[in-house]
């Protein structure tokens, strides 16, 4: 009752704006783009390698205890950027019972006075997300902050004028914080409302030119497709969706081939980095919406990880679907979901996305480009596919079921090289031998060939 008198005065004397002052001291600092334009680095320039998941829910479910549980679990396992809806909808509420806006006008956040460290009774909806951002920033996570899911600004609910105020707000309100990565959109198109896409993007860079901003699109779409020379898009995000690959009915009918989105935008002018920021998630039916279909798996996350960053991504986003909706007994849930997500955080898949990023960060990461050219022979189609890339003295193959990879050597420096079977399943490296640099060479995955079995043939310069 308290909580809620504080509201109401809050909204009859018109305080809400303004910035609250910082909480705990932060341990990471804001992102940039590689000078490559291909990558990520942290402000001295060290690689970051994307590694997210998707809390789309994260605001509005978890209580602050448990937000700490998840945090600390996705850090242990390697994850550093956290996707997070910060207005899922207008009449969007936290687990306290605290709403987010007066009367569902985003030009109205409903905020009360102190910050989320003092009081802790008493503090509101954006105190609590100070609280989260702050959090996350101790663990060493960025969260990716979609202002507002797309479907709000479709439905015609936000006009232009209220995007740029509650976008101004939004970028004045946690300029600050440098464990900011802004998500425009929000699973739309950006044919639909590209006017206030443009407005929030541009009024997000005005007034925080310190952060990166991405766009998140639609299933089976990329940012590129309607905003790649925008001014305020620093680097490409695409949503390979899941659907199978005779689920799919989209005009580019690349199915289950994400590596095919990374290729276009790699291949782009202006240069941007460019990653797979929703491919199927774990433990979700496959075409999303018939819950009678069978569900992704562990394998079809690592296929997807690999193929999108093998093909120039730089970093990839696992996903699962109890933990994006942080699901709990009593929620009516969604496609077909009943596990919890305090079950659900400790899948296979979770865990073995830190074996995707340890081996990209194990060499010399700048110098890394996409390279088909290292297969002797076709790259395969569908399952088949094997994927490959390289830097100056290394390079990685990938293949989905564990099927003979057929390697032109000499692609890479020195006179010999040493070969590796790198087991993404548990992150262990397996040595082959130590071979001429030339010619073609045939490398045999261990166990037969079979869906899952996927392994990357690691070849390293003898110096």
């Amino acid at each position: 009752m308290k909580r809620i008198a504080l509201l109401l005065i809050v909204f009859l004397t018109g305080v809400n704006s303004g910035c609250p002052p910082a909480g705990n001291p932060v341990k990471s600092s804001a992102l940039q783009v590689a000078s490559n334009q291909r990558f990520l680095t942290d402000e001295k320039g060290n690689p970051f390698f994307w590694l997210g998941d998707t809390g789309w829910l994260l605001f509005g479910k978890l209580t602050r205890e448990e937000t700490e549980q998840y945090l600390e679990n996705r850090k242990e396992k390697g994850f550093n950027v956290i996707q997070v809806m910060v207005l899922h909808a207008l009449d969007y509420c936290n687990a306290y019972g605290d709403s987010a806006l007066v009367s569902r006008n985003v030009a109205k956040p409903l905020t009360t006075p102190g910050n989320a460290f003092e009081k802790p009774d008493e503090y509101d909806f954006w105190d609590h997300v100070d609280y989260v951002v702050d959090i996350a920033a101790e663990k060493g996570i960025y969260l990716g902050l979609v202002p507002v899911w797309g479907s709000n600004v479709k439905s015609g609910r936000i006009s232009r004028e209220q995007a740029e105020w509650y976008a101004r707000w939004l970028a004045e309100r946690f300029r600050k914080h440098p464990n900011i990565v802004w998500l425009n959109g929000g699973d739309i198109r950006g044919s639909d409302s590209t006017g206030t896409w443009n407005i929030i993007g541009n009024t997000l860079k005005k007034y925080d030119p310190g952060h990166l901003i991405t766009f998140h699109p639609f299933g089976r779409m990329q940012s590129s497709d309607w905003f790649h020379n925008a001014s305020w898009l620093d680097f490409n995000m695409f949503q390979s969706g899941h659907r199978r690959y005779d689920q799919d009915d989209s005009e580019r009918n690349y199915g289950e081939n994400n590596w095919r989105y990374a290729e276009a935008d790699y291949n782009r002018e202006p240069v941007k980095p460019t990653l797979d920021g929703e491919p199927s998630y774990e433990g979700i039916p496959q075409g999303l919406h018939d819950t009678l279909q069978p569900l992704w798996n562990e394998n079809d996350v690592r296929r997807y990880a690999y193929w999108s960053v093998f093909a120039g991504g730089c970093g990839f986003t696992y996903g699962h679907n109890a933990v994006m909706q942080f699901y709990k007994p009593g929620d009516k849930g969604s496609y077909g979901n009943k596990k919890r997500w305090i079950d659900a955080i400790n899948d296979p898949g979770a865990g073995q996305m830190q074996y995707l990023k340890k081996l990209m960060l194990s060499r010399p990461y700048f110098d890394r480009i996409p390279d088909q050219t290292l297969l002797a022979g076709p790259s395969g189609e569908k399952y088949d596919y094997q994927a490959a890339t390289r830097g100056k003295d290394y390079a990685f193959v990938y293949t989905y079921n564990g099927k003979e990879i057929k390697v032109h050597l000499g692609k890479i420096n020195r006179k010999r090289i040493k070969a590796a079977w790198y087991n993404p399943r548990n992150g262990t490296e397996t040595g082959i031998g130590i071979f001429p640099n030339v010619g073609i060479q045939r490398f045999d995955p261990p166990g037969e060939p079979t869906e899952g079995n996927d392994w990357i043939l690691i070849l390293d310069s003898v110096k």
